[in-house]
């Protein structure tokens, strides 16, 4: 009797965590790259660490020399900047900032969300092949979060970047 109730109490044990398992499965609903359609990008949802993050810069407002301060301020949080200077596109930005990025920077755009307090409007662009978010500051731009700030934004952001539409997860080991 007493063998019965542990293997009872074990059926019960393995059918919660099976049940946790398939509730708490972040990938569930996610294209995977062997099962990606034809045409689809492989979107790398990879959060990186700042130092393996490449950003340009570029200000879309009248404040001459935005676009170099907040550069540094990128670049004392270990960033990689590659490029500053006027928005190329020469569109006016109203809110906080613009993040301009393609299928190889999904996760480094999701890390730069954080940064803006997601304030900041994505632009996601599936033709676009490097590996470098532009980031373009708007009129409403005061300040970077603080380190604090963009912790308790990422868990607002859910931690994980959500797939762009038309994408499939690329293999984690791609970068």
């Amino acid at each position: 009797m007493r063998a019965l109730v542990v293997v009872g109490a074990l059926v019960v044990f393995a059918l919660i965590f099976v049940v946790f398992a398939l509730v708490r499965d972040t990938q569930g609903g996610q294209n995977t790259a062997n099962s990606c359609p034809e045409g689809w990008a492989l979107a790398n949802l990879t959060l990186r660490e700042p130092k393996d993050v490449k950003i340009n810069v570029y200000n879309a407002t009248d404040s001459v020399g935005l676009a170099t301060s907040v550069a540094g301020d990128f670049s004392n949080r270990k960033f990689q900047v590659d490029k500053t200077g006027n928005d190329p596109l020469k569109k006016g930005v109203d809110g906080v900032a613009v993040l301009r990025y393609g299928p190889k920077a999904v996760g480094s755009a999701h890390l730069l969300r954080a940064y803006f307090l997601d304030e900041a409007r994505p632009e996601y662009d599936p033709a676009r092949e490097d590996d470098v978010v532009d980031v373009v500051i708007g009129t409403g731009f005061k300040q970077l979060a603080t380190t604090t700030e963009v912790n308790q934004s990422l868990v607002e952001l859910g931690g994980r970047p959500e797939l762009p539409p038309q994408t499939c997860a690329a293999p984690t080991d791609q970068t």
